[in-house]
């Protein structure tokens, strides 16, 4: 009897601390999304995950921090939603126009799903291969899945024929590659180019980076200086858009000023 009590308290034991470790995990991946939450200044979600934890942390995950963890900071025109997923998917099938596949596979970027997004671009290509903005989205896409190669000669095209393209994301797009391919005098003319024309911070953050690893703190400074002073002036949604780069500016100037 004693033998059965002993084995009884053990499991009861092993069951308690299970359960506890369980609930430690889940209330660390919470705390995970209600910081990233903050960060991303959506205020909603983070009442919803304090309210109603788990649903709440089911829905941000699949519909938030998935969606944004490849293609945070690279932002294509357009918003997406399910119900226009099932539109484009209906308008294929009954008419397969390369428009409609080059939009859905820009939703698919926008929700980080590259892989569909590539197959949609190429499908659209087979039926209208000189479309500037599917090229340049293809090559936009193929950039975040690490085949700057490949990304490299559908960005050139597309800037041979419109040097500002997309109001100059496309020259971003390229001076991306060329840095991912190494060739960084190259990347930073482009970035220069950049900079001149527009007030991207994701252009200024890049630009200084490559700066300092050339060893040329000053122009960098001035670079992430920038970035920082128009940061709290912008539009909500713009700061929502360029948190990711923002943050990078703080980092680099602190390891500059430090």
């Amino acid at each position: 009897m004693e033998s059965l009590d002993t084995t009884t308290l053990d499991g009861f034991w092993a069951e308690m601390w299970l359960r506890l470790g369980g609930f430690g995990l889940f209330s660390l991946i919470i705390l995970w999304f209600v910081i990233d939450a903050v960060r991303r200044r959506e205020w909603l979600w983070v009442i919803a995950l304090i309210a109603l934890p788990g649903v709440a942390a089911f829905w941000y995950f699949f519909s938030v921090y998935r969606g944004s963890s490849v293609s945070s900071g690279f932002e294509l025109p357009g918003a997406y939603s399910r119900k226009r997923i099932r539109e484009l998917q209906a308008l294929i099938h009954n008419l397969d126009k390369a428009h409609h596949h080059s939009e859905l596979g820009d939703i698919y970027f926008q929700k980080g799903k590259l892989d569909q997004a590539e197959v949609c671009y190429r499908a659209s290509l087979e039926r209208d291969p000189n479309d500037l903005d599917t090229r340049a989205h293809l090559g936009q896409c193929l950039i975040r899945q690490k085949r700057a190669a490949e990304a490299k000669p559908l960005l050139q095209g597309v800037l041979r024929e419109n040097p500002k393209h997309d109001y100059n994301h496309t020259a971003m797009a390229y001076a991306e590659t060329l840095a991912a391919l190494g060739e960084t005098d190259a990347a930073i003319q482009s970035w220069e180019y950049v900079v001149a024309n527009n007030s991207y911070p994701r252009a200024k953050v890049q630009l200084a980076e490559l700066y300092l690893a050339k060893n040329q703190s000053e122009p960098a400074r001035a670079q992430l200086k920038d970035v920082l002073a128009d940061a709290p002036h912008t539009a909500s949604f713009q700061r929502r858009r360029d948190r990711v780069w923002v943050r990078r500016a703080r980092s680099l100037m602190r390891k500059i000023t430090g």
